[in-house]
Formats: C-alpha cells, sequence, structure tokens
C-alpha cells in the first residue's frame, strides 16, 4: 500500500494538511476562506479547503471527520457525517458543516475544520442471490441484541 499522498494546493492561501503530532490519525484539513464565515443554529454550510489530492493507489479513500473540539465543545459537525473521498477524485476537497448547538459559531480563515483519515477500502463485487447463509441474529436489527 503506498502511503504517498499528493497534494495540490489550489490557491495561495490553502494549508497541506498535517497531523498535529506522530500519534494523530488524522491530518487537520483547514477553511480557505478570504474572510470568517458565521454559522447560525441549524445552518448548513460548504467550507473550502483549497487543496485537492491524489491517491496512487485504488484500495485506500480519505474519510473526513468532524474535530472533536468543534463538536464537543461548540455543536459544529459534518453534515454527512462522514466524508468520503475516492481515489480517483481529483477536485477540491469540502467540508460540509452544520451547527447543532443552539449558539452562532463562526470559522475562521485557516481554521482547522475538520480531520482527514486515509484508511483502506474494500472494492467488494456485488452480486444478486435469492438467499442469504442464515446467521444466529438473522433479520433483527436496531436494538435486538439488547441494552447493556
Amino acid at each position: 500500500m503506498n502511503n504517498i499522498v499528493k497534494v495540490k494546493k489550489l490557491k495561495e492561501n490553502a494549508v497541506v494538511p498535517k497531523r498535529a503530532t506522530s500519534g494523530s490519525a488524522g491530518a487537520d484539513l483547514y477553511a480557505c476562506i478570504d474572510k470568517p464565515v458565521t454559522l447560525a443554529p441549524g445552518q448548513l454550510v460548504k467550507i473550502p479547503t483549497g487543496i485537492a489530492i491524489e491517491l496512487a493507489d485504488k484500495g485506500l479513500a480519505a474519510f473526513l471527520f468532524a474535530r472533536s473540539g468543534l463538536g464537543v465543545k461548540h455543536g459544529i459537525t459534518l453534515s454527512n457525517s462522514v466524508g468520503v473521498v475516492d481515489s480517483d477524485y481529483r477536485g477540491e476537497i469540502c467540508v460540509g458543516l452544520c451547527n447543532v448547538s443552539s449558539e452562532p459559531y463562526t470559522i475562521q480563515p485557516d481554521e482547522r475544520v475538520a480531520q482527514m483519515v486515509i484508511m483502506p477500502v474494500v472494492c467488494a463485487e456485488f452480486i444478486e442471490a435469492e438467499e442469504l447463509g442464515t446467521t444466529e441474529r438473522g433479520e433483527g436489527g436496531f436494538g435486538s441484541s439488547g441494552k447493556m
């Protein structure tokens, strides 16, 4: 697996993703905006990062996750829960954010708005089947295994 990710700055003021510590799983993504953007409670916004990436290995994808500090302290999270950047996508990475708090929050230029984790993916082949194998759980879902 190739762990080199090429990053192209699409805007001069873009910041290349970086991991905060050597043990960080995610690399921070930065808001590439010219002026602050205020998110009202319940509002959705798309924040550009000013970068595009190249994942040379088709068995990898980039996953965008909320930053825990923004989510826990301010109620700012990703509007689609987890963003997926496919290995063949070469456009600008944008972060969809939503404000689930009751207070407005202002995103500043160059603020860290999400984290990107590169992970392996299984490119499964899907085939239609008349029957599926049986399991102890069967069709039980949504809490069927009990509350702990």
